[in-house]
């Protein structure tokens, strides 16, 4: 399998200009990383995925995954702008050709920025289909009212991503449908009709609320056919979930380099704590768990890169990936002791950051039951 090794090179060199430091100040000030993410755009980095045609270039999901997981492995978080990296998929695929057209060569270029995804609603979470944000059509326009919450980056994003209710819930056969996705351009939309509030979090991750009071959105931005959108989401999920898992899988190396490294050179009582049976073996078993996950994650991309829709495998490996680099956080922090628990060491700010991963952007309890429903045949459970 591809490794992509010159392009890992080159994310290491990059990464190099950010330093713990860097990140350390913007949380400290909740601040976007528009430093960083600007070098990865100028790089072309976040346009690796879109085909060359569209000014990208035109690299396969191995490639993404190996750009999320080396940036992670070197102390930072791709958090800022991954998004666009499994968003614009649902363009590329869905999309018309004149939404291709338009969007996709700006986004490669960085003159417009997607990364937001208007998804989770507060009253519906993992629930997607009951989601309550709709999107009446009039004329040649759809007004929408409604409420999303946890959309990152919605601030520093041009165009958001934003599934809706096109036909009412009562009025549809199965729950499934009547769903819709708009591509929305926000720099068209004033304060009144969108308007958005920053949600102050443990990871800085500019998470926010959004509201929709009567936003007339053109029929244009119609992403493929009106009420086939939970479809369209779910086929952007499998990247996403390969995606994330990446991520997770770079978290986990960051760890146990920085816990072995520390382990080494840690000395008290006279020697190495490394020297410590009790320091080694949850290390040792952390780097076991993260190389059987990224195997895992290694046959998703395989599978993805063939063309197919890898639900089961893309599911295991985000779920085994994040539980891997939770496992390494779990050992690094220990192996630290107190001095993890401070801010220049840069272990807790990974340790919150890969935490996350075990609820977004799904749960480890949503993959547990899709894997007993649709793998193994057991009843329903939601």
């Amino acid at each position: 399998m591809e490794r992509y090794d010159e392009i890992r090179e080159s994310v290491r060199k990059l990464c190099a200009d950010f330093p713990g430091e860097y990140w350390r100040k913007l949380e400290h000030n909740q601040d976007y990383p528009s430093e960083f993410v600007n070098k990865l755009t100028q790089s072309g980095y976040l346009g690796a995925l879109i085909p060359e045609e569209f000014g990208g270039s035109g690299l396969p999901i191995g490639a993404g995954a190996a750009i999320l997981e080396e940036i992670h492995a070197q102390g930072c978080n791709a958090a800022a702008c991954h998004a666009q990296m499994y968003t614009m998929g649902t363009v590329l695929r869905y999309g018309s050709e004149e939404q291709k057209a338009q969007y996709l060569p700006q986004i490669a270029s960085g003159a417009l920025r997607l990364q937001a995804f208007g998804v989770t609603e507060p009253t519906s979470g993992t629930d997607t289909t009951a989601l309550r944000t709709t999107a009446v059509r009039e004329g040649d326009h759809y007004i929408v009212n409604g409420q999303k919450i946890w959309t990152s980056r919605a601030r520093q994003s041009d165009l958001m991503l934003l599934l809706c209710r096109t036909t009412p819930l009562d009025k549809v056969t199965k729950k499934t449908d009547g769903l819709s996705v708009l591509l929305v351009d926000m720099r068209k939309a004033n304060t009144e009709e969108l308007s958005i509030r920053p949600i102050r979090a443990m990871v800085n991750h500019s998470s926010n609320e959004v509201f929709f009071d009567n936003l007339k959105v053109p029929t244009s931005a119609l992403v493929g056919e009106e009420g086939k959108g939970f479809k369209y989401i779910l086929s952007g999920m499998n990247a996403e979930r390969i995606l994330i898992a990446a991520e997770c899988i770079g978290d986990a190396k960051w760890f146990i380099e920085k816990s072995s490294q520390y382990a080494k050179e840690r000395v008290v009582f006279g020697r190495p704590i490394g020297q410590n049976q009790g320091i080694q073996f949850p290390i040792a078993r952390a780097y076991a768990q993260m190389r059987a996950a990224e195997l895992m994650l290694q046959e998703s991309i395989r599978l993805y890169d063939a063309g197919q829709n890898p639900g089961e495998e893309a599911n295991l490996a985000k779920m085994l990936c994040a539980d891997a680099s939770w496992a390494a956080a779990e050992a690094c922090l220990q192996t630290h002791g107190g001095f993890g628990f401070a801010e220049e060491y840069d272990v807790e700010r990974k340790f919150r950051e890969t935490r996350l991963y075990q609820v977004a952007p799904i749960s480890t309890n949503l993959i547990l039951s899709y894997i007993a429903e649709h793998v193994l045949g057991m009843p329903r459970s939601y």
